[in-house]
């Protein structure tokens, strides 16, 4: 394990086949998301959103931090029997935590349910917590493959694990709606195809190693694996939990402070519904980041160990440009063509205002995520823990301020105010433990550029066609032929200045899916100017 070539080839492999298999997982998780909220409606997907964070916390908490903190004990110079016993020791200390997770949401869903606000929620909670006990098994083979480079194994079970989960997802509510079933009962169906769909990538990932616990083990301190798996998986995934940390706040407030505020019972849970429809599009928002900051940690560990010569600088600085590029151009699209897509994804363009402030938190997170990756990968990991704890409760007071005054407007302000915070903070500190300069002023000039040509363009297209060309066909086809035209040409016009401008040159595209093809495109764009 610990011989594999990390190089740039290695990186830019493992980096396109997780962003292939990221980019399906999301494209899946849109896809139940829309026809389900069709389905069960604003209120419906208000019942989903309230209970999926408390499983969704573990999950990524597990899946993700306990996954990568296994991969980079095991990716250190080990003998095998060493790494076995990494393994044993890190499977049966996430069995143990699994369990105690599972007897904590049983025995407390009551009280969890009723401090959100509504008591009904108790039984989707209970379904739920099924899924945290197939933890261990997923992290430890995920954490396993990651530290060899083997990112098939792992790239297969995540999609294989969505795909069963929309199946079971989108079909139980169908036949539970059919069928005249509670809207609450409908998203216990959905909780369990989260279960289904997560015990089918656990099986997927022991097919590709049954062997996983077999053969000699040799005698290792447990507890200071222990207290590094813990210690690592909850800053390894810190960054990638304070999105569910969000959504749990937002739980326990916006509906409680909507009623308190006069709202009817039935309005504030569909405003809390219409308020989630962000969630899918800011995961979209933040792909490339996520996938990128996935593979960096092993990476940068590697290099600093190593001391090979290249060092880690390299793909610290390609790896920023790539997310802070994206995420600007998301960011900013996500937001122009927002009320068509509202309409054509939820069937109407409720919150519209709210959902463009809400997607603004694009733009922090993708930077949020490769800072942490980058200051993980020095070992720096307790002060930006701690950097995003502090914004989580700044997200907290925020929404006790500005709910009352603005609605689920003011709860999104609220989440940048709070993802600002966080993000400002980690710019400063890693300015201060790693003085490296991420990108040229160039690098910012272009993008800049770049963006505001996309909204010239964007702003004058979606008036013309909103208003003259597709005036005359139903709302929502309208709507869905303006946004896809919208982003097809804002996309256009951000790449062809960004790769006439090169500021990203042909090598570092390789770092996206399809990069060959972006690479040849560059090339053929710039062959004059070279």
């Amino acid at each position: 394990m610990a011989s594999t070539d990390w190089n740039m080839k290695t990186f830019t492999k493992g980096a396109s086949i997780l962003a292939i298999s990221a980019i399906v997982v999301k494209l899946l998780s849109a896809v139940y998301r829309v026809p389900f909220q069709n389905l069960v409606g604003d209120k419906g997907f208000y019942i989903y959103q309230q209970v999926y964070p408390f499983i969704g916390i573990f999950i990524i908490w597990t899946s993700y931090g306990f996954a990568v903190a296994v991969s980079k004990l095991l990716a250190e110079e080990r003998t095998p029997g060493e790494s076995k016993a990494i393994m044993r020791i890190a499977f049966l200390y996430l069995a143990c935590l699994s369990v105690a997770v599972f007897f904590i949401l049983m025995a407390g869903a009551p009280f969890f349910a009723n401090a959100m606000g509504d008591p009904k929620l108790v039984s989707l909670l209970r379904a739920g917590a099924y899924i945290v006990l197939l933890m261990p098994m997923l992290a430890t083979l995920k954490g396993t493959f990651q530290s060899s480079g083997r990112m098939t194994p792992v790239a297969m079970s995540n999609v294989g694990e969505q795909a069963i989960r929309v199946t079971v997802i989108l079909i139980g509510t169908w036949l539970a709606i059919r069928a005249g079933a509670s809207l609450y009962k409908a998203g216990e169906i959905a909780m369990w195809g989260a279960v289904i769909g997560q015990a089918a990538g656990v099986l997927i990932l022991a097919f590709y190693y049954r062997s996983a616990f077999k053969g000699p083990i040799v005698q290792i301190d447990r507890f200071r694996v222990v207290k590094e798996l813990t210690v690592v998986s909850l800053s390894v995934s810190a960054s990638s939990l304070i999105l569910l940390l969000f959504q749990l706040v937002d739980s326990f407030t916006i509906f409680n402070l909507l009623v308190s505020q006069g709202t009817l019972v039935e309005r504030a849970m569909e405003m809390k519904g219409v308020y989630d429809r962000g969630q899918p599009l800011v995961q979209m928002g933040i792909l490339i980041a996520s996938t990128l900051a996935l593979a960096i940690v092993p990476l940068i560990a590697h290099h600093a160990s190593k001391q090979d010569g290249r060092g880690a600088v390299p793909f610290i600085q390609l790896t920023f440009r790539t997310a802070f590029l994206f995420g600007t151009a998301a960011t900013v699209g996500l937001g122009l063509v927002l009320p068509f897509m509202n309409e054509m994804l939820f069937e109407t363009r409720d919150g519209s205002v709210a959902l463009i402030v809400f997607v603004m938190q694009v733009f922090w997170l993708s930077l949020i995520l490769l800072l942490t990756a980058i200051l993980q990968g020095a070992g720096k990991v307790k002060i930006p823990t701690l950097f995003l704890l502090g914004g989580l409760v700044v997200k907290a007071i925020a929404n006790q301020w500005l709910i009352p005054l603005w609605g689920i407007t003011g709860a999104s302000i609220a989440g940048n105010i709070g993802f600002g915070a966080i993000s400002i903070a980690l710019l400063l500190y890693f300015k201060r433990v790693w003085p490296v300069r991420l990108a040229p002023s160039r690098f910012y000039g272009w993008t800049f550029a770049a963006t505001i040509s996309m909204v010239v363009l964007v702003v004058a297209w979606s008036i013309v066609a909103d208003v003259f060309l597709f005036d005359d066909l139903p709302s929502r086809i309208g709507a869905t032929l303006t946004a896809l035209t919208s982003v097809m040409m804002g996309a256009a016009v951000f790449l062809l200045i960004v790769m006439k401008s090169r500021i990203m040159v042909e090598k570092e595209w390789y770092l996206l899916p399809f990069g060959k093809r972006l690479a040849r495109l560059q090339l053929q764009l710039t062959r004059n100017r070279r």
